[in-house]
């Protein structure tokens, strides 16, 4: 039967003794009485009926808040929770919370009534409210004082806790002490759930998806690392995962020391955590952490040591231990400094390689060989499918048709070596030779010089500045467009080094006021000062800006000037607003960028808010359209989240606004192959504005990526869109994205994906830059290459304690094989002949006639003899194609199921989607020093004493296209006879 909302709750007694009572004025006359014991009989009465007659109860509220302020009258807390209960009914929460704080012990927070539940929600909220203004308050200013947090309300809320901790719902009791900012209550819930880790594990989550304030994650980060210490086997992995970001790298590198130091299964733990952080990309801080594992500097006067300090201080090995700690110290430097990584995915890119180059061959016969646009755009595409790979075999096919880039098409195309490349430290100088400036020559081709600079840059991006010297020394050329890719090539290569004297040096080339030079030099000081805020530079930077009228020259530093903000968050809050208040549209759009790198990756709604509002409101196109696109950073890390935000604004009337969404999808969603992500875009690859078509390729590729058509479908159809918009004559825009969107996905041969945030949920600093940069393709084409920054090999490979691949290391992926298989490559079809019949004059024809008339009457007799026999021929052939059709239908039918699982072999290629299904094999000799199989993975080998196989890699090609070939393979082992 239908019940009133207010009465749901109550029991089938509490309606039953309401048949027996029609009303409370009876008991609400003993109020009046003078005897104070009738008037707690009177309270005590009221407090059972307040749920059934708290309309009558109401008008005498009066009465019973009297009664409860009279500090005489016995039962006056049992009044507070009488007049609460009547607020509550009325819905005027607040009142009703705040008589229920003055009701002491009689407001009971086990009772499970919706009466209690919904107070303790209010009373938490305010709670969190009340703690939440308080921390802030003196984050801004110390001496403010703020009025102390009721006790009672910190009694209730205390309470709650203990009730989570008594029906063990320790996750619930963790969320609040989150929210709630008491971090003695955080430390408890973790200690007394028995299940430390996976409680540790959750809170870490909280501090990446939940905890937006800075300050208070740090504060969270190190009660985590002090639990993690306290751990019976101490947890170094995620331990050091935490002081990288509380930027701690002399805690770090106390831990590693640690570990080298101690046995064989140590050091391989060591490893493995300095891959772990290599894999986060933020080269400062392992740059950091390698000076201060250097015991040159450590252990110079150890007589100087205090024994204050004595707990910094690195211990000498011993003489016996001497070489292995030297050897396994030279190692993790290595590790830490992104060699051995990069030598590792170079040779894996390198053997693995995919690439289809039927596809870029049938792009290049379906485009206008004049169209210098899409012939471009071919050659980045070709650069992007082979990215790190060192495999150039379609340029080495083609040259004359790459020569036909000019000018600045051929700067693009030299630089176009530098993605092919990357990562190949060793061979840079050598692969460039012959395009680089020669000294102090004159320059034959200023276009190819400065190329090959930009190209060297990529090579070395963010590797600690090991080529400066040289680009600085490219630097002094008085040719703007060499000054231009040196400039980007320095900016690469000394990425977020902080170099104060390379800042200088950049700057003066911003002040000729020369476009070219200019833009190029005002984005290398962005990347050099990255993330570090430099505030002297912001000004000058700023003050530039006002005052040079070349719009280059303040795009470039707009972006410089996000770039300096990058991930410090509120800190970056003065400048943004500023930059967003500027007259000047350029200015604005810094602003938007500024947004995006300051707070990539945090989910802030404050900042969500402002985007959207920017995205609907500003007077330029180009600002609203950074505005959306920046949507796509801000929610990397809830991708989810991106396709409903930006729904709306795709389908709006601005042109702008839907490109910023294609784009904001194709960042934030990359890689996942989401369904609501493709179905948005799909509506956009039909949209009838070019550019809008080019964003929508680009973004389409960026989901799909390292997606077949057993896992995702659609894949088929939009290489076959691909194939067909290149057909039509005009949209060259249109043909621009999706001749790159075919290089984005078969990226890096087929083993690379497009990743903002790594394994353990940290921002990757140089994808993020390279995705932040990508977009500027807008304004300057050769920067579409610093999408390779983004690029993240897929790869699983083992190593041993030696840093060698053991062979016979296997593990498990527990998926059919063809979800995760490579796409198959595309059939070149073979042309068929047409035989054409030649022409006969009828005098001819009737000669030719005779004779065979005549020539049948000879061979007539031979015939008939044979005649048997040729049948007997046909019939015997006829049999056996019957019977191999027969065999084909047989093994069709007797084929065997596709398999549950696939067993790979060290190293393998595993997709970010397929991670999950990866297990490790037991009994196996090898086993793996981490949980998650992903990446590179240390391997304890169970038994040292036996011998090990390894696997043997490839040199990669160091031959340049139209320059040098590489040596051939030298042959197989063979015995030379006579």
């Amino acid at each position: 039967p239908f019940r009133p909302a207010s009465f749901r709750h109550l029991s089938s007694q509490a309606i039953s003794s309401m048949a027996s009572l029609t009303s409370a004025a009876g008991v609400l006359s003993l109020l009046d009485e003078p005897n104070a014991k009738i008037k707690v009989h009177a309270i005590k009465k009221l407090d059972g009926m307040v749920d059934n007659f708290w309309a009558e109860i109401a008008n005498a509220l009066e009465k019973i808040e009297a009664l409860h302020e009279d500090s005489k009258f016995e039962a006056r807390e049992t009044a507070a929770l009488v007049v609460s209960k009547v607020y509550y009914h009325l819905e005027e929460h607040d009142d009703a919370l705040k008589f229920a704080l003055c009701a002491g012990e009689t407001f009971n927070v086990s009772d499970k009534t919706e009466y209690v539940e919904t107070l303790l929600s209010k009373c938490i909220d305010e709670y969190v409210r009340l703690r939440i203004e308080e921390s802030e308050m003196k984050l801004k200013a110390e001496e403010v004082k703020t009025e102390p947090i009721d006790k009672r309300l910190v009694s209730i809320v205390d309470q709650m806790f203990e009730r989570c901790y008594e029906h063990k719902q320790f996750e619930q009791a963790l969320g609040i002490a989150v929210e709630s900012r008491r971090l003695d209550r955080l430390a408890q819930c973790i200690t007394k759930s028995g299940k430390i880790q996976n409680m540790l594990a959750y809170t870490l989550e909280l501090c990446k998806t939940v905890v937006h304030n800075r300050t208070y994650r740090f504060k969270i980060l190190n009660v985590l690392v002090q639990l993690y210490k306290g751990l019976n086997i101490p947890d170094y992995l995620n331990m050091c995962q935490c002081l990288l970001f509380l930027n701690d790298p002399e805690e770090v590198a106390k831990t590693l020391d640690k570990l080298i130091r101690g046995d064989a299964n140590d050091a391989v733990m060591a490893y493995q955590v300095a891959f772990d952080l290599n894999e986060n990309q933020n080269q400062p801080f392992l740059l950091r952490v390698v000076k201060k594992l250097s015991p040159e500097e450590e252990t110079k006067k150890p007589e100087e040591t205090t024994a204050t300090d004595s707990n910094m201080e690195v211990e000498k090995p011993s003489a016996s231990g001497s070489d292995d700690y030297e050897d396994r110290l030279a190692k993790l430097k290595d590790i830490l400094s992104g060699k051995t990584p990069t030598d590792l995915y170079l040779h894996f890119l390198y053997i693995h390689s995919k690439t289809d180059l039927l596809i870029l061959k049938s792009i290049k016969e379906k485009l206008k060989p004049r169209n210098t646009v899409t012939h471009i755009a071919t050659v980045m595409a070709h650069a992007i499918m082979n990215s790190g790979t060192t495999i150039d075999t379609f340029l080495r096919e083609n040259l004359q048709w790459l020569a036909k880039a000019t000018h600045w098409s051929k700067f693009t195309a030299t630089a176009s070596i530098g993605v092919i490349h990357r990562g190949h430290y060793k061979e840079s100088l050598k692969l460039l030779q012959p395009y680089l400036p020669q000294g102090n020559a004159a320059s034959s081709s200023p276009y190819q010089e400065g190329g090959a600079l930009y190209a060297l840059g990529l090579i070395h991006a963010c590797d600690g500045g090991d080529q400066a010297p040289f680009l600085l020394e490219s630097l002094k050329s008085k040719n703007e467009i060499i000054q231009h890719g040196a400039s980007l090539g320095l900016g690469l290569t000394a990425m977020a080094t902080g170099n104060k004297d390379m800042y200088d040096d950049l700057f003066e080339i911003i002040v000729t006021d020369n476009a070219v030079s200019g833009e190029a030099a005002s984005i290398a000081t962005g990347l050099i000062m990255l993330g570090t805020g430099y505030e002297e530079g912001v000004e000058n930077l700023l003050a530039y800006a006002h005052d040079t009228k070349h719009e280059k020259i303040i795009r470039g530093i707009a972006m410089a000037l996000a770039l300096m903000q990058y991930g410090r968050e509120e800190l970056a809050d003065p400048l943004i607003e500023q930059l967003s208040m500027d007259k000047d549209p350029i200015l604005r759009y810094g602003g938007m960028n500024t947004i995006a790198l300051a707070y990539v990756g945090t989910s802030n709604n404050k900042v969500i808010r402002k985007l959207l509002h920017v995205a609907v409101s500003d007077v330029s196109d180009d600002v609203r359209r950074a505005a959306v696109t920046a949507l796509g950073f801000v929610l990397c890390n809830d991708p989810q989240k991106v396709p409903t935000i930006v729904s709306l604004l795709a389908e709006g009337f601005n042109p702008h606004v839907r490109y910023g969404a294609a784009l904001a999808v194709g960042i934030s969603c990359a890689g996942s192959g989401m369904k609501e992500a493709l179905d948005l875009l799909d509506a956009l690859l039909d949209d009838p504005e070019e550019f809008v078509r080019q964003a929508a390729y680009i973004a389409t590729a960026m989901v799909l990526i390292q997606h077949n058509k057993a896992k995702e479908p659609r894949v088929a159809a939009f290489r076959k869109k691909i194939d067909e918009c290149l057909w039509p004559k005009g949209d060259t825009m249109a043909k621009f994205g999706a001749i790159v969107a075919a290089g984005i996905l078969d990226a890096g041969g087929r083993n690379v994906t497009i990743s903002l945030l790594s394994h353990h949920g940290h921002k990757k600093m140089t994808a993020i830059v390279g995705m932040a940069l990508f977009p500027q393709f807008w304004y300057w084409h050769p920067l579409i290459h610093f999408i390779c920054l983004s690029f993240s090999p897929t790869a699983v490979v083992g190593l041993n304690h030696n840093l060698k691949m053991p062979q016979n290391w296997k593990f498990k992926s527990n998926a059919k094989p063809s979800l995760f298989a490579y796409p198959d490559p595309r059939v070149e079809k073979k042309a068929e002949k047409k035989v054409l019949k030649t022409a006969t004059l009828s005098v001819v024809k009737k000669k030719k006639d005779k004779e065979k008339g005549n020539a049948m009457e000879v061979e007539g007799k031979d015939e008939k003899k044979d005649d048997k026999e040729s049948k007997m021929e046909v019939d015997d052939a006829k049999g056996k194609v019957e019977d191999k059709e027969d065999e084909k239908d047989k093994k069709e039918e007797k084929k065997t199921p596709e398999p549950d699982f696939e067993i790979l072999n060290n190293p393998a290629r595993v997709t970010w989607a397929q991670q999950e299904f990866i297990t490790s094999l037991s009994d196996q000799r090898y086993k793996p020093a981490k949980e998650k199989i992903a990446g590179i993975v240390m391997l304890l080998d169970s038994k040292p004493q036996e011998k090990e196989d390894f696997v043997v890699a490839k040199a990669p090609k160091i031959g340049v296209p139209g320059v040098s070939d590489d040596e051939p393979d030298p042959p197989q082992p063979f015995e030379f006879l006579r």
